[in-house]
C-alpha cells in the first residue's frame, strides 16, 4: 500500500456555470467554495490547488433570508484610528453586486496564498452574460428558495 500524492500533471480543470438567481447567498458560497477547493474531486488534497474554475452569473439577484436585507452590514477598516467603514448590504448589492458573492466565497477559502490562487479562478458577473462561452462550462443548478 502506497499513499497517493497528487501531481500537477494529474490535475484537470473544468469550468462550471452557476446561476445565482433566487439562491440564498450562503448556499451559493458553500457550493462555489467546494468547487474552487476541489472537494468534489476524488484527488482532493489540502495542500494543492486542485479546484475548477467557476462562473457565477446573475450575482445581483442573489437573495438573503430573513431580515438580513435591511440589517446586514459589511465592515472595512483602513488601519488608521477611526478608519472603520460600514456599508449596508442594500448599497453594496446595488453598486457592486459581484463583490457580495466574492466576499462570501473569500470567507470560506483558506487565508493564505493557496486561498488567493483558488479565488483567482472565480468569475462573478452581475447579469446573465459572461465572456467564457468558449470554455464550454458545465451548468450546476442550485435549488432556489422560489421553487
Amino acid at each position: 500500500m502506497k499513499t497517493y500524492s497528487v501531481k500537477q500533471a494529474d490535475i484537470t480543470r473544468s469550468w462550471w456555470l452557476i446561476d445565482a438567481d433566487g439562491v440564498p447567498l450562503g448556499k451559493l458560497a458553500v457550493e462555489v467554495a467546494k468547487i474552487l477547493k476541489g472537494k468534489n474531486k476524488p484527488i482532493y488534497s489540502t495542500h494543492i490547488d486542485v479546484g475548477d474554475n467557476v462562473i457565477v452569473v446573475n450575482a445581483g439577484k442573489v437573495m438573503l433570508t430573513g431580515n438580513k436585507l435591511q440589517k446586514k452590514i459589511y465592515y472595512h477598516h483602513s488601519g488608521y484610528p477611526g478608519g472603520l467603514k460600514e456599508t449596508p448590504y442594500e448599497v453594496l448589492v446595488r453598486d457592486k453586486p459581484g463583490l457580495v458573492v466574492e466576499k462570501a466565497v473569500r470567507g470560506m477559502l483558506p487565508k493564505n496564498r493557496l486561498g488567493r490562487s483558488m479565488l483567482s479562478k472565480l468569475h462573478v458577473y452581475a447579469g446573465p452574460d459572461h465572456p467564457h462561452k468558449a470554455q464550454k462550462p458545465e451548468t450546476l443548478t442550485l435549488v432556489s428558495r422560489a421553487e
